[in-house]
């Protein structure tokens, strides 16, 4: 990978995009620069090689591509301390933050430089993510650019801008909905006589199985449902519980009401 890669804010999704990229080895420690108010909170990634700063400006100065990110409340200061030294002949902004739109941070730029808005989620630590992407038309060579370092961190997908806020929820938010069911699951086994470890590791393989099932066969989740229910069966009684108690309808408004909020954040 030739780009220099500026990542600014290093909290748990830029330390994750920053463990990722080296743990690809399509990154060497050398092309990563991660800030952070309190550089000493990095030291792990320092470690590692890879270089830690409090200066944002002299990060981007020496990077290609930067990847903002900060909270939504953040991102305005930070761009307003950046904006001068940013090059629209050398840099791509690529940013990992709710609520704003590709026209919101170009503006705050200023100058007409190529934008990339990503959703990733914190699975990209370990390079599974789900990573989508969006750029306004014209912008092709940057955004392949940063799918490309994307790429290296999970699975992607190119979208239409309108549909980031639903893949902020479904996909970014969506781990800690999964995390949940797996949480909920592991003491459904404690219940039914298992130790926590046991239970929670049986768990987590059968939920990693079952989307695994889904990304390699294609095949519909109701299908693969049909496989394991017989009639009069305990999984179809254990199933019919839990749709009793609502468990599609919850999962489905809480969906909507995480994105019902992401308006909220700016």
């Amino acid at each position: 990978m030739k780009d220099k890669i500026a990542i600014l804010g290093g909290g748990n999704i830029g330390r994750a995009i920053a463990g990722g990229l080296l743990a690809s080895g399509k990154a060497s420690a050398s092309d990563i620069v991660v800030t952070r108010r309190k550089p000493a909170n990095l030291d792990d990634l320092k470690e590692k090689g890879i270089s830690v700063t409090g200066n944002n400006v002299e990060a981007v100065r020496g990077s290609s591509i930067i990847l903002i990110c900060v909270q939504p409340t953040q991102v305005g200061d930070l761009i307003a301390e950046i904006r001068d030294v940013l090059d629209p002949a050398r840099h791509i902004v690529a940013y990992v933050i709710a609520a704003y739109e590709v026209k919101d941070i170009r503006e705050m730029i200023g100058k007409p430089v190529p934008v990339v808005r990503v959703m990733p989620n914190t699975a990209i630590a370990i390079r599974e993510s789900m990573t989508c992407l969006a750029t306004h038309d014209g912008n092709d060579g940057a955004l392949d650019r940063v799918k490309e370092i994307f790429d290296q961190l999970g699975n992607t997908m190119v979208i239409g801008e309108k549909l980031m806020g639903a893949a902020t929820i479904l996909g970014a938010c969506g781990i800690a909905y999964f995390m949940r069911f797996i949480r909920a699951a592991s003491q459904g086994g404690i219940q039914v006589g298992f130790h926590a470890d046991e239970a929670q590791a049986i768990a987590a393989q059968t939920a990693r199985g079952a989307a695994s099932l889904l990304l390699q066969t294609g095949s519909h989740p109701e299908g693969e449902i049909d496989k394991v229910t017989t009639p009069r069966g305990c999984t179809i009684a254990g199933l019919n519980e839990m749709e009793h108690f609502g468990l599609s309808s919850a999962v489905i408004k809480g969906i909507i009401t995480s994105y019902n909020e992401i308006d909220k954040l700016k």
